[in-house]
């Protein structure tokens, strides 16, 4: 079982997997000629793609966009960002998939009007990528000279290969959670979701 080899296995069986999704990697690649500061393709794109092989499924079926984060905090201003999406959005004009591209720099500008709750701005992409509702999307890929891959798995990648979803409450509401693993279950039932943990009654007054 892929969850249980050591960490440098499961690279290469990450890679290996990640590999058989042909619009993964043309993003990957076109997604490097950009030269976007700490950039990474993160996210559903890429465990969806590991739960699809892991149960059968085609690559990319399912896969609702493929997201790339980058991160300049020296212009939070909404036309540079818009400016890269537009540039991105001629990159992948031909593929079959809808590749969003955000600056992680300025996602406290907007983050509490969207999900209620308000986000300390980001030092980087690695902490954004740190916030999502779960563990298992906690996952980051970019190309580096030489086609080396470099991945950001704060969390290691066994849950990711074991088909769990399991939640990280940093910042998203138990709310986003839940219904991002509601959906996901439509689409994988094979999936293990653990629950949203309750508060720590420890800490409460009698």
């Amino acid at each position: 079982m892929i969850g249980r080899l050591p960490l440098d296995d499961q690279l290469d069986h990450l890679r290996a997997v990640l590999s058989r999704n042909s619009i993964l990697t043309e993003v990957l690649e076109r997604a490097a000629t950009m030269a976007l500061p700490g950039w990474y393709l993160t996210a559903g794109c890429l465990f969806q793609t590991v739960w699809n092989v892991v149960t059968g499924r085609p690559p990319s079926v399912g896969i609702r966009d493929y997201d790339i984060f980058y991160f300049d905090a020296g212009d939070l201003s909404w036309e540079a960002e818009d400016a890269v999406i537009k540039a991105g959005r001629e990159i992948f004009a031909d593929l079959p998939a809808e590749v969003e591209i955000r600056n992680e720099a300025r996602v406290h500008l907007w983050y509490e009007g969207r999900f209620g709750v308000p986000c300390p701005p980001y030092e980087s992409s690695e902490a954004a990528i740190d916030s999502f509702a779960a563990t298992t999307c906690c996952l980051g890929v970019r190309l580096e000279a030489g086609g080396r891959w470099r991945v950001y798995a704060p969390h290691g990648l066994s849950d990711v290969f074991n088909l769990v979803v399991r939640p990280n409450p940093v910042l998203a509401p138990r709310s986003v959670y839940e219904t991002k693993s509601a959906r996901w279950l439509t689409q994988w039932p094979e999936l293990t979701v653990l629950d949203w943990p309750l508060p720590d009654s420890s800490m409460e007054r009698p």
